[in-house]
């Protein structure tokens, strides 16, 4: 064990922020995700006339927010930035302590815990002491052997990067495969193309304002409670019965619509509407009620998200806006294929069962992702027993 305050001291390096000069700022993720650039500021614009300078390898943490494991060491990109005082910078003690050593050190949740231990305040106004701070006891072995375990926990953590990576692919390659073959399924329809006007009952728009919310009662959804096939009623929020029926008066949807995206950055997600589902619009929502005599509710939403209508209709109408938007005149000319119903069933039974495959697929990619994310605490847990 070793006291903080004998491998490190607190850095006083200022500087003199000039007018006209752009400066660097840093700031500290939570959780031991890294020391980066919050942004770069003239001196003028910057609310003080001196700042820190953080230099590469010291030892930075926020005072706010290191019980939430806000820390790290500085990058060399990062040399020369400045920061407030609230981002307090220490200088290593070379003979002691291994800066890459304590940049693993500082990702542990008992070094988490020493920075919660040396933090004080009210509720809203808890800051790390940095005297308290110095005066706790971290685990510190020998320099050859920080420098020995070093390269074994990046060598490791290299490798989970690499895992991560593989299946982040695997999940890439099967929304492409997915993709792919809806273009070709819809493409080998050997029937014209029609104006998607004609293939709805009915085309129902958001009432374009906010709705007026309450803390519990009936969904009302946004656009970001839309996925590409996928429609979530529990992060949706709620409204009363009054605003409900205020915001379905055009029509309420029912099983077999569209629920359709038409502006922002998700433009084009889309669901369709399940039998147990009941909602009202919010904004940048809207409805297509599918002619079910024409064309399968289900066949409908592949088309939608088929690259003939995501890549090739909306992308096209969205290209130079900065926040895209579809309008309901252009949507109505949509080029559809209403093949016959048959042919429908036989493509939907196909894509739907790519579907189930491809969510398959991503659920054991978010539970690996998950247990992947787990071994690093153990990896750094047995590197710092020295069991590595």
């Amino acid at each position: 064990m070793a006291r903080l305050g004998d491998l490190m001291s607190r850095s006083e390096e200022t500087v003199l922020l000039q007018p006209e000069v752009e400066y660097r700022e840093v700031t500290v993720k939570l959780w031991g995700k890294g020391v980066v650039l919050r942004g770069a500021a003239t001196g003028a614009s910057i609310a003080a006339s001196r700042r820190f300078v953080a230099r590469t390898g010291q030892f930075i943490l926020s005072r706010i927010d290191a019980r939430n494991g806000a820390s790290g060491i500085v990058p060399p990109e990062l040399d020369g930035a400045v920061v407030t005082s609230d981002f307090p910078l220490f200088n290593l003690n070379p003979q002691r302590v291994d800066p890459q050593f304590f940049g693993w050190l500082t990702k542990t949740r008992s070094f988490v815990g020493l920075c919660l231990r040396a933090s004080e305040g009210t509720t809203n106004r808890v800051r790390l002491q940095a005297d308290l701070f110095l005066r706790l006891e971290a685990p510190l072995p020998p320099l050859p052997e920080q420098r020995r375990i070093v390269p074994r926990i990046e060598e490791l953590v290299a490798n989970l990067r690499e895992a991560k990576a593989l299946r982040h692919q695997a999940t890439e390659e099967a929304g492409a495969l997915l993709s792919t073959r809806r273009r070709g399924l819809i493409s080998e329809c050997l029937t014209k193309t029609v104006a998607l006007e004609t293939a709805c009952t009915a085309i129902i728009d958001n009432l374009h304002s906010n709705p007026r919310l309450s803390e519990t009662g009936i969904p009302c959804i946004r656009s970001p409670d839309v996925g590409y096939g996928t429609l979530d009623l529990e992060t949706a929020q709620r409204t009363d019965q009054k605003e409900y029926s205020r915001r379905t008066a055009r029509g309420e949807p029912t099983a077999g619509d569209i629920v359709l995206v038409r502006e922002g950055g998700g433009t084009g997600k889309c669901a369709v509407v399940e039998p147990s589902q009941r909602f009202s619009l919010g904004q940048r929502v809207m409805l297509l009620r599918p002619k079910t005599a024409l064309i399968l509710p289900r066949f409908f939403l592949h088309q939608l998200l088929s690259p003939q209508i995501q890549e090739e209709q909306i992308e096209q109408l969205s290209k130079g806006s900065a926040s895209p938007h579809l309008n309901i005149a252009a949507l109505r000319r949509f080029n559809l294929k209403l093949p016959p119903l048959p042919v429908q069933c036989r493509i939907v039974a196909e894509l739907d069962a790519l579907q189930l495959e491809v969510d398959a697929l991503k659920r054991l990619q978010a539970q690996s992702a998950a247990q992947l994310e787990a071994l690093l605490p153990a990896i750094l847990n047995k590197a710092f027993k020295g069991e590595l």
